[in-house]
C-alpha cells in the first residue's frame, strides 16, 4: 500500500507539530505555495535588568502573591498600564 503524502503545507502554530512536519518534508516539495514575508513573524522579548530594594521586591512579590500571578509577570503588566496612559 502506497503511503499518501501531505500536499499542502500545515496550518498550525504549533512548533513541535511544524518541526514534525518539516522532519519528513523539503521546501523545495512546496516552492509554489511560498511566499515572502517581510515583517517579522517572531518578535523577540527585550530584556531589562532593574534593581529593586529589598522592600520594594517584597511589596512587588506580595501584590503578584495576592493576584495569583508571578512576580516576573506583574511587572511588565504594570509597566503596560501605565505604557496606555502616556
Amino acid at each position: 500500500m502506497e503511503k499518501q503524502m501531505n500536499r499542502g503545507l500545515p496550518q498550525t502554530d504549533s512548533i513541535q507539530e511544524l518541526a514534525q512536519f518539516w522532519d519528513t518534508h523539503d521546501l523545495t516539495e512546496f516552492a509554489g505555495e511560498l511566499e515572502e514575508v517581510i515583517e517579522p513573524v517572531f518578535e523577540r522579548e527585550t530584556i531589562v535588568e532593574i534593581h529593586l530594594s529589598p522592600k520594594e521586591a517584597e511589596k512587588v512579590e506580595g501584590i503578584a502573591r495576592h493576584r495569583g500571578i508571578d512576580s516576573a509577570d506583574l511587572i511588565p503588566e504594570r509597566v503596560s498600564e501605565k505604557s496606555r496612559s502616556l
